[in-house]
């Protein structure tokens, strides 16, 4: 059983949402493998602030356009849309990956996990 603190939540917590907390049980390793990484990207791999972000975007180009004339159309808006996103960040670096001492960490990671043959 699943323990936070010194309360067990999954009492109260387990009976309004069984599938979902034997799912958090089974894969917790899973949800929490970002500890696995630098600390200082842990708050880049949980959230999803750049793929909000990017949909956010996208939303606000489609919407004055509500009347497209087919798929077709709005498949290259949003085509359009993602190729402007990624010329404009291209050149930027998200938080945490540009220290130096997390670039090493991370080389030393993906080393260990795929050596060279």
């Amino acid at each position: 059983m699943l323990w936070i603190g010194r309360s067990r939540w999954p009492t109260s917590w387990g009976k309004m949402y069984p599938k979902e907390l034997a799912s958090w049980e089974n894969e917790l390793s899973v949800l929490l493998c970002f500890y696995d990484f630098p600390k200082m990207i842990h708050y880049a791999i949980y959230t999803s602030n750049l793929i909000e972000r990017t949909n956010k975007e996208i939303r606000k180009r489609l919407r004055p356009m509500n009347s497209l004339t087919n798929m077709d159309a709005a498949e290259k808006i949003v085509y359009l849309q993602a190729i402007e996103y990624n010329e404009r960040w291209s050149s930027r670096v998200c938080t945490g990956f540009g220290d130096a001492l997390t670039q090493q960490a991370l080389k030393q990671m993906f080393e260990k996990k795929y050596p060279q043959a």
